[in-house]
């Protein structure tokens, strides 16, 4: 576990990328679909489309799994009392508190025990 932990904190800076490009991404597609913006046009968003893919290449390439975007949410792989689970992050979550068993998802998610 404290492999996944020292893995989410070197991620850090990428996951807080990813959030600010994310919205950025979502503003730039309304401005063309007539909303406003100052953030630019289509060149813009093309380029916050490719950067969205390449923070996720970097996150996918350490081991962790994208399980969603929006809002973004992280699997790392482990083992819990002999028993493989992910260590589930969440956008919004301070570090690695909760854990599922690999067959479950995220509806079987808990706490990881103290």
């Amino acid at each position: 576990m404290d492999e996944a932990r020292d893995e989410l904190a070197r991620l850090r800076p990428v996951l807080d990328e990813f959030i600010s490009l994310r919205a950025d991404a979502a503003e730039l597609a309304a401005a063309l679909q007539g909303g406003e913006t100052q953030l630019g046009g289509l060149p813009e968003w093309k380029a916050a489309q490719a950067r969205l893919d390449e923070l996720m290449e970097t996150i996918q390439a350490t081991g962790a799994e994208l399980k969603g975007w929006a809002p973004l949410l992280v699997d790392f792989p482990a083992e819990l009392d002999g028993v493989p689970v992910l260590l589930c992050w969440l956008e919004g979550d301070p570090e690695l508190t909760w854990y599922h068993r690999t067959d479950l998802g995220f509806p079987g998610r808990r706490r990881i025990p103290a």
